[in-house]
């Protein structure tokens, strides 16, 4: 953080900042606040790729036995099976 000081806390590093934030509210604070317009960029860090219907159903029927969503279970098995294949190599 710059030299500069949070407004509201007078804080001087993020860590101060959050402790003071621990301690207080931002309700007692809202005369000093102001509108703030942000932008901003989501982007996925997910790749979709199809599956076969059948295996869907199935995936979907095995991810609910195991109390887990679908991308869930479909992500800790592929994992499992890309280790294995690393250990093999």
């Amino acid at each position: 953080m710059s030299e500069n000081k949070s407004s509201i806390s007078n804080a001087s590093s993020y860590r101060e900042i959050g402790e003071f934030w621990d301690t207080h509210d931002l309700g007692d604070f809202e005369d000093r606040t102001y509108p703030a317009e942000l932008e901003v960029r989501i982007e996925s860090s997910r790749v979709y790729v199809p599956v076969d219907k059948e295996v869907a159903t199935k995936l979907r029927a095995a991810a609910e036995n195991h109390g887990l969503s679908t991308e869930t279970l479909l992500d800790q098995w592929l994992k499992e099976k890309i280790a294995e294949n690393a250990v093999c190599k």
